[in-house]
């Protein structure tokens, strides 16, 4: 009897600390897909998920902009970020360099991503 009583509560924390990293896991993952502000371009839906998987580092992009709703937009009206910085430093930089070296890449071309 005793023994159930303390296998129990061990048994709730262990599953508790277990199930710790995956939900912070799924905190950390965002919207499969969100809208970026585009400028005058115009809006571009962008594959967060699928940038999250293939680059396993938040910081690539994050490190340029913060993790906030509509924060390129912000920091372009308050002239953080110069127009077409995103674009040609983050997104077409990486992309061109992994069609040079072979691997499978995005777009690098504007209007491609760009919606009017």
């Amino acid at each position: 009897m005793k023994r159930s009583i303390l296998i129990a509560p061990i048994a709730c924390a262990l599953m508790a600390v277990l199930a710790l990293p995956a939900a912070t896991l799924a905190a950390q993952q965002g919207a499969a897909t969100i809208t970026i502000f585009g400028g005058s371009r115009g809006e571009v839906p962008f594959p967060h998920a699928q940038h999250q998987t293939r680059l396993k580092d938040c910081n690539i992009c994050h490190g340029v902009f913060p993790q906030e709703a509509d924060a390129i937009r912000k920091m372009k009206e308050n002239g953080a970020l110069k127009s077409k910085q995103v674009m040609n430093l983050q997104c077409i930089k990486c992309h061109k360099a992994d069609k040079q070296a072979g691997k499978p890449h995005g777009p690098v071309t504007c209007n491609t991503c760009h919606l009017r």
